[in-house]
């Protein structure tokens, strides 16, 4: 079983930035893909940014270029770099975590959330 708490969160305007961090209560070293998802009201849940335990990245198109996703082992870590913010990024934001064997998940955690709100 794996915790994760989000920090960093918080309210700002229209151009500036934030950076989330998803602290896991155990070593990362075995999961294979950590994520961040966004829920805006009235709106499905969404893929932000991933990052595989090799270092790939994938973002959503809408993020592309502002956000930047990193992970540091050492210290059971996953930041979300958000530069350029939009108002339309308000959302909460949630750190995902998941050990895969090919296409089958094996196991799948979620944090309880951190609230972004950027206004214009």
């Amino acid at each position: 079983q794996v915790q994760l708490v989000e920090s960093g969160g918080g309210t700002v305007q229209a151009g500036g930035s934030l950076r989330l961090s998803c602290a896991a209560s155990r070593t990362i070293f075995s999961i294979n893909d950590m994520g961040w998802y966004r829920q805006a009201p009235g709106k499905q849940r969404e893929l932000v940014a991933v990052i595989t335990s090799g270092a790939s990245t994938n973002y959503a198109d809408s993020v592309k270029g502002r956000f930047t996703i990193s992970r540091d082992n050492a210290k059971n870590t996953v930041y979300l770099q958000m530069n350029s913010l939009k108002p339309e990024d308000t959302a909460v934001y949630y750190c995902n975590a998941k050990r895969v064997h090919g296409t089958i998940i094996l196991s799948n955690y979620w944090g309880q959330g951190t609230q972004v709100t950027v206004s214009s």
